[in-house]
C-alpha cells in the first residue's frame, strides 16, 4: 500500500507540474539488451546532439541512465529524474493509465520476441511448471515479460486463471537472470529473456526453449517504446522531433551495418558474448528496429483492462501515441 500511495502521489505531482522550460539538457533512460540498441547507438554516436545542431537548437547536453526494469523507469519519469524513458509496452500502458494519458509514446523502438527458456527438462509447456520452479523476469507483475506470461497462461488455463503462475516469478535483471539460469547453482529454472540473453542461454546444453512471444501472439508486435510526458512534448516539440530523427538514423545505420552494430554493442556494454552470436541475432528477420508502432499494441492494453490492471482502455492505438507518430 505504501508503494502504491507513493506512486499515486508522484503521479499527481507529475500531472500538476508547471510546464517545463525549453531544454538545453536531456535525460534519457535505457535498459539492458539488444532491444535498446538504437539508444545505445544514439549515445555512442551522439546522434541527438548532432541532430539538435542541424535543427538549429544549438548544443544539447544528453545524460543517459540505465535501469533494470520498466517500473523503475516509470518512477524516474514521474519524479522528474529523467525526461524520456524507454521500456516494454506493458509498463508504459500502466503509466499511461495512471497519469490519465499524460504520458504517451514518442517513438517505438523494436519488434522482437521474448523467449521463455528453461533448464528443467520436464518443462515442455506451461502446464509442466510446478512449485519447485522459479521464473526470472525484470519485474514481477508489471514488466512486459510478466504480462506475456499472464497472457500465455490465460490462453492455456482461461482468463480467470491468468495469474496462476505469478507466484513462481522472481524479479531479476536480464544479465543476472542469465547467470542464475545457466550456473546450475540457483533456484531459477526458467527465464523470460530478451536478446541477446535468450540466444546466449540456449548455447548452454541444459537450456531449452519452451516458447516465444511471437508464437503466443501469432506474429510481430511493438515490444519496447520511448515515452515522455505531455508537458515535455508540448514544450519542446523541436527537441522531441530531434530525438525521433536520431532514432530513425540509428535504425537505418543498424540495418546497413550489422557487424559494426554488433561490435558497437559489445564495446559499449562491455559484454563478453562472441561477436558472431550478436551479429547472428541482428540478422534474425524476426528482430526489427523501427520508430513506427504496430497498431496491435492494443492487445496488451485490452488484456490489462480485462484483468482490472488498468482503469481505462484506449479506444485505438492512436490514444497511446503523440501526433508525430500518428502522422
Amino acid at each position: 500500500m505504501k508503494k502504491m500511495s507513493l506512486f499515486i502521489f508522484l503521479a499527481a505531482l507529475f500531472i500538476g507540474t508547471n510546464l517545463q522550460a525549453k531544454k538545453s539538457e536531456l535525460r534519457i533512460s535505457k535498459q539492458y539488451g539488444l532491444s535498446y540498441l538504437p539508444l545505445i547507438v544514439l549515445e555512442d554516436k551522439k546522434l541527438i546532439e548532432k541532430n539538435a545542431k542541424s535543427a538549429g537548437l544549438g548544443d544539447i547536453k544528453v545524460e543517459w541512465v540505465t535501469f533494470g526494469g520498466g517500473a523503475t523507469a516509470n518512477d524516474a519519469l514521474l519524479s522528474g529524474s529523467v525526461d524520456l524513458i524507454s521500456g516494454g509496452n506493458a509498463p508504459f500502458i500502466r503509466l499511461w493509465d495512471k497519469t490519465k494519458g499524460k504520458v504517451k509514446v514518442l517513438a517505438a523502438l523494436d519488434q522482437s520476441p521474448f523467449v521463455l527458456n528453461s533448464v528443467n527438462p520436464n518443462v515442455k509447456t506451461l502446464r509442466d511448471f510446478t512449485d519447485k520452479d522459479k521464473i526470472a523476469l525484470p519485474a514481477v507483475k508489471v514488466s512486459i515479460q510478466s504480462l506475456l506470461l499472464q497472457i500465455a497462461v490465460a490462453k492455456e488455463f482461461g482468463i480467470k486463471n491468468y495469474d496462476k503462475l505469478d507466484h513462481l516469478t522472481v524479479s531479476l535483471k536480464h544479465p543476472d537472470a542469465l547467470v542464475a539460469l545457466t550456473s546450475g547453482k540457483s533456484e531459477i529454472t526458467a527465464h523470460i529473456a530478451t536478446e541477446p540473453f535468450a540466444t546466449i542461454e540456449q548455447q548452454n546444453p541444459n537450456v531449452h526453449k519452451v516458447f516465444d512471444s511471437y508464437e503466443i501472439f501469432g506474429g510481430r508486435y511493438t515490444s519496447n517504446v520511448v515515452s515522455t510526458s505531455e508537458d515535455f512534448y508540448k514544450n519542446n516539440p523541436e527537441l522531441a522531433q530531434v530525438v525521433v530523427n536520431a532514432i530513425n538514423e540509428a535504425d537505418e545505420w543498424i540495418s546497413n551495418n550489422k557487424k559494426e552494430a554488433a561490435k558497437l554493442y559489445l564495446r559499449v556494454t562491455k559484454s563478453k558474448e562472441p561477436l558472431d552470436i550478436i551479429e547472428k541475432i541482428l540478422n534474425n528477420p524476426n528482430i526489427f528496429y523501427t520508430s513506427k508502432p504496430l497498431p496491435n499494441i492494443t492487445v496488451f492494453s485490452d488484456f490489462l483492462f480485462d484483468i482490472g490492471a488498468i482503469k481505462t482502455k484506449p479506444n485505438s492505438w492512436e490514444e497511446l501515441f503523440f501526433d508525430n507518430i500518428k502522422n
